[in-house]
């Protein structure tokens, strides 16, 4: 099975951590992708920028509309995530236990299925 480990963010955390910081963070988080790679689980992992730059999108009337970041009626936002193959629901959770992240933030364990399935 493949899951989706989803990192949320409290808004305005990343404003709060030094550069220093903030370094730090990203390299714990890389280091934990690598070991996911070395382990043959990882298809995918990106860190997003904050969502001050994310445009929604939705159309309506036939018509796109556009709203900018930031989104306030989310307290979090999704700072970014790992795609793990061939990995079941129970190793999914424990790997998300695992994460860096999840000592600062939140870690969602989705699985990936098709829009039509419950």
């Amino acid at each position: 099975m493949s899951y989706l480990l989803l990192i949320l963010e409290p808004h305005g955390q990343r404003a709060q951590r030094t550069e220093a910081e903030g370094y730090q963070a990203y390299a714990e988080m890389v280091r934990f992708g690598e070991g996911l790679a070395a382990r043959g689980l990882l298809r995918a992992s990106e860190s997003l920028l904050g969502d001050r730059q994310g445009v929604r999108v939705q159309v309506r009337d036939g018509q796109p509309q556009l709203r900018d970041g930031p989104f306030t009626e989310a307290k979090e936002m999704v700072g970014g995530f790992f795609l793990l193959d061939n990995v079941t629901r129970e190793e999914a959770i424990a790997i998300a236990g695992q994460c860096p992240a999840a000592r600062w933030a939140t870690v969602e364990v989705r699985e990936l299925a098709p829009c039509y399935a419950g």
